[in-house]
């Protein structure tokens, strides 16, 4: 039997809202869409994919980790070749750029409802 990563769900109080930001920053496909169900895949690759569920009493996490503050429990690591561009990209898509940077060729942002994610540049 083989085991393999069929998706990243995040979860959200509007799954198509969220999802339209990943789809215009990914440049992914979507799958499916319902209100409380959006899945989008990668051009010509089904898996994986990333997924967006109806959550109404999600609460973004703290960046950075505070004792006692809701904690982040995963992030999505996006590669790209150009850091400045792509994060005001991202911006420009509705994402905050986060004022704790950990390290040169990461950037933190959040997307619109409140998941940290990372850009990053090969090598680092």
């Amino acid at each position: 039997m083989t085991t393999t990563l069929g998706a990243f769900v995040l979860g959200t109080p509007d799954p198509p809202a969220l999802a339209d930001f990943y789809r215009a920053l990914l440049g992914w496909e979507e799958v499916d869409r319902d209100p409380e169900w959006v899945r989008l895949r990668a051009p010509e690759q089904e898996r994986p994919g990333l997924s967006f569920q109806l959550e109404s009493a999600h609460t973004p996490p703290v960046w950075p980790q505070r004792p006692g503050a809701q904690e982040m429990q995963a992030h999505l690591d996006l590669q790209v070749d150009d850091l400045e561009a792509e994060t005001e990209r991202a911006c420009a898509l509705g994402a905050k750029l986060e004022g704790h940077q950990p390290q040169e060729g990461v950037r933190v942002l959040r997307d619109p409802h409140g998941h940290p994610f990372c850009l990053f540049l090969p090598g680092s």
